[in-house]
């Protein structure tokens, strides 16, 4: 009852925010200057030929940081071209102080939001819930993204064909962008795309933004962006893009096995029907130039989580999203599909024979079918056929009702489904001009070893704007909810989530904006027993003017195991509850100087025992085209079964020749697997459509001895793409 109760007075809190308002948003539009196919646009940043001339600006910016609705600081003119194969944009931002524009990399999807930048957005089928990021730097460092979390959040993994040219000159600096049509899927038949861009001017930590210049909205926000009006009828021609590749493999597992050369092809065929759908048929994929995933410390009982980086799985990935509130960015508690099943078993891979996708939408109506045809790996898995089926319904203004299918089980195991419904009701126009959305979903999911508790649902009510943002999530993890192609870390529970978020910029002139923060996560049994519960609060987290930040935090925190499990391999918990309270000290300097610090000290209980956390990170970047960059975590405890002492730290060294020629190395160790290991990878693009990967990755281990050779991998991939 108690937790019933609890569940009440919080939407008690919900409910009196709630005002409508039949406020009417007023869209700004810009105009398309449409130019013919065989008109040239030397991409070089200088806006010099006469269709820039002739173009009209879309009209000035506002300043939304840090003072929302005043002119910005500084002037940006933006203007698009057009023609029926593709799209231009050109931005000239202005600078009265162009020595002090802040820019420290040329990599290819870098975080640009420590430096200048100029960021668009596309929702190319005017739905006003998914679209396409395109941001780039000074240097022409090109960054792409979906939309994913209605607007909320960015999949930056996805990588588009298209290509930008940017220049600085001495009123500042100016950027050419180029996206072909065949990279974009789109409605058919439409003359206007939702459409917004924003301006970082970092040193001032200053945002700039065209439509909606509102804190309560990030610029992803497409729902609240404007219009692209009078565009030509795009061409896609056959709509084909055929993309070969070449690679080769020279293998020393271990010192004392034999080196193997492995020369391997495959092929990928994308399919544009009309622009509305996308089809995608790959041929022996291969994952070669694909970074490896980043070691984690786990002190906890529950498996750790990796992203997904496999470009094949990134493309219309966003269509795959499931409800909300099932995930947050601290804990992934189910994904009811994780493509990270498909070609990996155990940590291994698993060749793909064939991979099959189709992405798009009919009228309203938005699907994503993916099927996957995996090989035979003796001792490790059979061959399987993964299947995934989403599709969802855009209804109302902002909001959608949608299913997800998924069939089939990586380890050959029979009679595998999964089937789940979800309803999200989203508006931007909540007491005016707040976010507010409401979500609820459920699962079920079917395997020959499971039993009958195969069920999951929930629901999530949030309000997330600038001053407040609070949120409330429920969810119920059948014991035996165990979907093969998904990930769910605990089943067999209730856990609430409560968060709140004020947010309140003070009139203190080296004072930028506070935190208080207040997370709390209860977890109970099927019957009711609390198993863990978590308070999270921030009594001081502030953010200076300069952009430096420091935080403190106090955690209580509670948890019954019900298994012993190990820190360590000498040192373990033992069954029984558990309370302790551990404490924070957070310091980070600003994104805009060259020398940048994070440091965090975590302290006090752990368990029955106590431990202190050290993570640090200092990055150097003396120019953009080097950059370097460590990370440490140090953890030191004690609990009754023994002294641990883990230990972690990360390596990047990168080498930029041109925004398209980059060499990045990265290395890694743990005390753990006492494992050096290393990932260099070169990437060569030419006019985005051909790409040289060269990857060389070596691992030494640790002995008593010293460091002895382990895997040694040497890897050069060629891939090209003709588009007709």
């Amino acid at each position: 009852m108690k937790y019933k109760l609890y569940v009440l007075i919080l939407l008690i809190t919900f409910t009196s925010l709630i005002t409508y308002s039949n406020e009417k948003y007023s869209i700004p539009k810009a105009e398309v200057y449409l130019i013919s196919n065989d008109q040239t646009i030397k991409l070089d940043g200088k806006l010099n030929e006469s269709p820039w001339e002739n173009a009209p600006s879309i009209g000035s910016l506002t300043m939304v940081e840090p003072k929302q609705g005043v002119s910005p600081t500084e002037k940006t003119v933006v203007k698009v071209l057009a023609t029926s194969q593709s799209i231009y944009f050109g931005i000239i931002c202005y600078d009265s102080n162009p020595d002090k524009i802040v820019s420290y990399t040329m990599q290819r999807d870098a975080d640009l939001r420590g430096e200048d930048h100029v960021k668009i957005v596309l929702d190319t089928f005017l739905n006003g819930r998914t679209g396409y990021v395109f941001a780039v730097n000074p240097n022409g460092a090109r960054y792409d993204a979906l939309i994913e979390r209605e607007g909320e959040g960015e999949n930056k993994q996805w990588d588009g064909i298209w290509e930008a040219s940017a220049r600085r000159f001495e009123q500042g600096w100016s950027v050419e962008i180029y996206i072909p049509i065949k990279t974009l899927r789109f409605r058919t038949g439409l003359t206007e795309w939702g459409f917004n861009i924003e301006r970082r001017i970092q040193r001032l930590l200053e945002t700039d933004r065209w439509a909606s210049p509102n804190r309560n909205y990030k610029v992803t926000h497409i729902s609240r962006g404007g219009r692209l009006v009078s565009l030509p009828s795009f061409k896609q021609g056959m709509g084909m893009t055929i993309r070969p590749y070449i690679l080769g493999k020279r293998i020393k597992e271990t010192p004392n096995l034999s080196v193997t050369y492995t020369p391997q092809t495959g092929l990928d065929i994308f399919k544009n029907f009309g622009g509305d759908v996308t089809g995608l048929i790959s041929i022996n994929t291969d994952f070669a130039e694909t970074e490896v995933d980043t070691r984690q410390i786990n002190l906890t009982r529950f498996p750790l989580f990796f992203p997904e980086k496999r470009t094949f799985f990134l493309e219309g990935s966003d269509i795959f999203n499931f409800g909300i509130g099932l995930t947050s960015h601290r804990q992934k508690d189910i994904i009811p599909f994780f493509s990270r099943r498909i070609g990996l078993v155990k940590g291994q891979a698993v060749p793909l024979d064939l991979s099959i996708k189709a992405t798009g939408s009919i009228g309203r109506f938005n699907f994503g079918i993916l099927d996957s045809l995996t090989r035979e790996v003796e001792n490790l898995a059979p061959k399987t056929n993964l299947f995934a089926f989403r599709g969802f319904q855009n209804i109302w203004k902002e909001s959608k009702i949608g299913f997800l299918i998924t069939m089939g089980d990586p380890l050959g195991r029979y009679n595998s489904w999964l089937v789940g419904v979800d309803f999200i009701y989203k508006t931007t126009q909540f007491r005016g001009d707040k976010n507010f959305l409401f979500g609820i979903w459920g699962l079920i999911n079917n395997r020959q070893d499971l039993g009958k508790d195969r069920y999951a649902f929930g629901f999530k009510i949030d309000y997330p704007n600038d001053l407040w943002d609070i949120s409330l999530t429920f969810k119920r993890i059948g014991a035996d909810f165990d979907p093969s192609l998904g990930f769910v870390p605990w089943k067999g529970i209730y856990k609430i989530n409560y968060a709140t978020m004020y947010k309140p910029r003070p009139e203190i002139s080296w004072l930028r904006q506070i935190f208080y923060q207040f997370f709390t996560s209860f977890v109970m049994d099927l019957n009711g027993k609390i198993m863990q519960w978590r308070i999270f609060t921030a009594p001081i987290n502030w953010k200076f003017e300069s952009g430096d930040r420091v935080e403190f935090n106090i955690v209580p925190q509670m948890e019954v195991i019900p298994e012993s499990f190990n820190i360590s391999p000498d040192v373990f918990v033992s069954p029984g509850e558990y309370k302790w309270t551990r404490y924070r000290i957070e310091f980070e300097t600003a994104d805009k100087r060259k020398f940048k610090t994070k440091f965090t000290w975590w302290f006090g209980g752990f368990y029955n025992g106590h431990m202190n956390q050290y993570q640090a990170t200092l990055a150097w970047r003396p120019s953009h085209y080097f950059n370097i960059s460590f990370e440490g975590e140090k953890n030191s405890g004690e609990l009754p079964s023994g002294l641990f002492d883990i230990n972690l730290a990360r390596a990047r060294i990168n080498v930029f020749i041109s925004p398209n020629f980059q060499v990045l190395s990265f290395f890694q160790y743990d005390n753990i697997t006492r494992s050096l290991g290393m990932n260099t990878r070169l990437r060569w693009t030419y006019r985005s459509l051909l790409d040289v990967f060269i990857v060389y990755n070596r691992n030494w281990i640790d002995t008593n001895r010293g460091f002895i050779p382990d895997l040694n991998q040497f890897m050069i991939k060629i891939q090209y793409s003709w588009r007709y």
